[in-house]
């Protein structure tokens, strides 16, 4: 009887460790992994910390690169007529294309997500939020209006900006901006105002679901685009003989 009830003891003691083994292996075996887990994302963040820096380092190189080489067409035109006339028209180029910064009359769009909750807003909420379409069309008018430089929210349109929609934020030359839009816009503001007629997109699309603002100002300032304009099917083409 003695050795039936060792036999039974020991066998309980031998379940309860081997339960007790397995949970201590599962425990390391989790805690391995929110390590090695940590490590990885550690690692990730690490990473990109150094890409972003980089970064940084190469636009300084570049603003830097800039400004010298400014300097150098500026001594180099002094004594030159042709070579003034030609560094002015680099200028120009360069603010034509959104690579410097500019200032002048013009307008000031601002676009607003309705706050305002009525039923039509709870049955349908898309109409009364802005979309990349609305800020697509704005720019659109605003260029066939005759505006020499355009920004939204600080970033500058150029020809390569795409404009597009991920979630409830717009992606602006892969910047992410949400609402409230201000859309910054140089020319002459008579001309510019004329997006806001009656029957236009502004009116009828705009106006009657999202807040909609526009004013003049004789004082603009619209940022240089801060990223890199390159192409990969654009050639030059042979000039004819």
């Amino acid at each position: 009887m003695k050795k039936k009830q060792i036999a039974v003891t020991l066998g309980v003691v031998c379940l309860v460790l081997t339960y007790a083994i397995g949970i201590q292996l599962k425990t390391i075996d989790a805690a391995n992994s929110a390590v090695s887990s940590r490590f990885s994302n550690s690692e990730l963040k690490d990473e990109i910390l150094k890409w972003k820096e980089r970064t940084d380092e190469l636009y300084v190189q570049l603003e830097n690169s800039e400004k010298q080489l400014d300097g150098i067409r500026k001594k180099a035109s002094e004594n030159d007529t042709t070579l003034s006339n030609a560094s002015e028209e680099i200028k120009l180029n360069n603010a034509l294309l959104g690579l410097t910064d500019v200032t002048g009359k013009g307008i000031i769009i601002t676009l607003k997500d309705n706050p305002n909750v009525t039923l039509e807003s709870v049955l349908n909420p898309n109409y009364y939020i802005v979309h990349d379409n609305d800020i697509k069309m704005v720019i659109n008018e605003l260029k066939n209006a005759g505006a020499e430089a355009i920004s939204v929210n600080g970033e500058r349109i150029v020809q390569t900006t795409v404009v597009t929609c991920v979630g409830n934020v717009i992606l602006v030359n892969d910047k992410r901006l949400s609402s409230p839009y201000e859309i910054k816009a140089i020319g002459l503001p008579e001309s510019l105002v004329g997006i806001n007629m009656l029957g236009g997109y502004v009116d009828t699309e705009l106006k009657p679901y999202i807040s909609v603002d526009i004013k003049k100002s004789n004082n603009i300032t619209i940022p240089k685009y801060s990223g890199v304009i390159s192409s990969k099917y654009l050639e030059k083409a042979e000039e004819k003989r």
